[in-house]
């Protein structure tokens, strides 16, 4: 999997400060860019981060590339609705030599591992054979499975960063998804560090966790230390 930030709201703590600074201020927004410091930027920003003031956050947004991932992931991906993607398209892009991701759980198999590798082996026969007898890459792609590789391009905004965040870095996100929430969280803390400093699952960023039963305790193991 790689996760590259390409895009970014250039100077995204100050970004947010200073829209923050404005909703009390009888300046304006350029004035008051050039009167907030570095550090009076993060501070406030963690301020608004801790009172759940996100709205602000709004102003500045974030573009990645994606690759090395499947379907699967992306099917996850694009149910986080604040967001924009432009994906590759299996309809237009021929996929006679596609690459496969293979879950941890399956390699780990032998037994397993070689099934998985048949059968998309025989997808992949089966899927040049039909484009070749004239069938549409549009029709022939049915047949293709959910572990194909894609490439995705993403834009969220840090508030709707936030909120991926505190769904899929959780520890019952889906493996490959949640290894996705991590790389990008990286990413963009070494561009904003104050905005995401706290970011993370819900017991990390509230104290709370939604799983109920199915919690993995981790928060437990919070509250103790």
């Amino acid at each position: 999997m790689e996760v590259k930030l390409l895009r970014y709201t250039p100077e995204p703590d100050k970004t947010v400060a200073m829209s923050a600074r404005l909703c009390y201020s009888p300046i304006g927004a350029a004035e008051l860019e050039e009167k907030i410091s570095d550090e009076q930027a993060g501070k406030l920003v963690r301020k608004l981060v801790t009172m759940g003031h996100f709205s602000t956050l709004e102003h500045v947004s974030f573009t990645f590339a994606i690759e090395g991932v499947s379907r699967v992931l992306t099917h996850q991906l694009v149910r986080h609705r604040i967001a924009s993607y432009s994906q590759q398209s299996q309809r237009y892009v021929k996929e006679h030599n596609f690459a496969t991701i293979m879950p941890p759980s399956i390699s780990a198999i032998p037994e397993a591992k070689a099934k998985f590798e048949a059968i998309n082996k025989e997808i992949q026969s089966l899927y040049t054979k039909w484009t070749e007898m004239g069938i549409p890459a549009e029709d022939a792609r049915y047949i293709l499975p959910n572990a194909a590789e894609t490439k995705i391009v993403v834009t969220m905004n840090a508030r709707a960063l936030h909120h991926f965040f505190e769904l899929r870095c959780c520890s019952r996100a889906q493996w490959e998804i949640r290894t996705l929430a991590e790389k990008m969280l990286v990413e963009v803390k070494k561009i904003a560090p104050a905005l995401f400093e706290n970011a993370g699952p819900t017991c990390v960023t509230q104290g709370i966790c939604h799983e109920g039963a199915m919690s993995c305790g981790r928060l437990a193991g919070l509250q103790k230390k």
